[in-house]
């Protein structure tokens, strides 16, 4: 096993038994300094992490660099990328793995860029939430093992995955999407050639030429409890998930690359058009017309756990 590996699976074994060991007072009111009544999960479900709030500081004034400016990104590293309101930014998850909220502005749209390094997803969404601009930080709570975001006008307490607030005084209100490339440096930038990139001067002393993940994408291994778990893939497959009102799908990396890269479906009677390229590790959903959806790149494990009944694609064999 390598040293990195074993290290982390040592880190995985002690955050459980934390776990294990918090969740007992989970029937309080509050967590982290989180209000938890009434949440519209299960309580016994919200465990955790480790960190106390903030301990993961959010990014709330990320300052930008251009792209030739970026020189400690290597090609392959991942990025999450935004083009929005006419400008186009970078995101690399070398920095997102140690703060997981970016607090961001495209022009007069305040926008928040989340990411969970343990189920691999990145979303990002508008912070207007009923005419109020609202800014987010980590809780340090986790939901199967995704982050719970709070927000601090009225600390409610929100999850990634639903997108949904699940306590607190707008729990049930939902996070509008945006459509986010998660892919590689050398992709982003060759059809983003003005981008700009989320500098590693954050305020924060972090070791961004560090990933404090390393080995995490290749374990069967999850650090934390499930509602549910599926066979059939490896857990920590990429997929992308797709979903249409009520009906989710998920496309798995690895059968999409069986096809050649354009997947045309229907879900829920809508025409979609999945555009995969296994050299930048992205996969994209469109609308007939061409726009780009929102859609979710994550561990198949996490997709599935949030989306047990969702419907799996499969390349056909020739």
């Amino acid at each position: 096993m390598k040293p990195a590996l074993a290290k982390w699976c040592l880190l995985c074994h002690f955050f459980m038994l934390s776990a294990w060991l918090v969740s007992s007072t989970l029937h309080a009111q509050v967590m982290n300094g989180v209000d938890l009544k009434d949440p519209l999960i299960a309580p016994d479900q919200i465990v955790s992490g480790g960190p106390a709030k903030d301990g993961i500081p959010a990014i709330d004034r990320p300052r930008f660099i251009s792209a030739k400016e970026a020189g400690f990104l290597q090609a392959n590293d991942m990025v999450l990328g935004l083009a929005h309101q006419g400008v186009a930014r970078a995101y690399p998850l070398r920095i997102l793995n140690w703060h997981e909220v970016v607090n961001d502005q495209f022009g007069a749209e305040p926008i928040t860029i989340t990411y969970c390094p343990l189920c691999g997803t990145g979303m990002v969404f508008e912070r207007r939430v009923k005419g109020r601009v609202l800014s987010f930080g980590v809780s340090g709570l986790l939901y199967n093992n995704d982050v719970l975001l709070y927000d601090r006008e009225t600390g409610s307490l929100w999850s990634q995955l639903l997108a949904q607030a699940i306590s607190g005084p707008l729990k049930g209100q939902r996070l509008a999407p945006l459509p986010v490339t998660h892919t590689n440096w050398s992709d982003w930038r060759a059809s983003h050639a003005t981008t700009q990139v989320l500098s590693t001067d954050t305020g924060n002393s972090r070791s961004y030429d560090r990933d404090p993940y390393a080995g995490y994408d290749s374990s069967t291994q999850i650090m934390f409890p499930l509602a549910f778990r599926s066979a059939g893939f490896h857990p920590k497959e990429r997929v992308l998930g797709v979903q249409i009102g009520t009906a989710t799908k998920a496309y798995p990396f690895v059968e999409l690359g069986k096809t050649n890269g354009l997947v045309t479906d229907q879900l829920a009677g809508t025409r979609l058009t999945i555009r995969f390229d296994r050299a930048a590790s992205r996969a994209t959903v469109h609308a007939a017309d061409g726009r780009k959806l929102p859609g979710v790149v994550a561990y198949w494990f996490a997709w599935y756990t949030f989306h047990p009944d969702t419907a799996v694609f499969h390349a056909a064999q020739h």
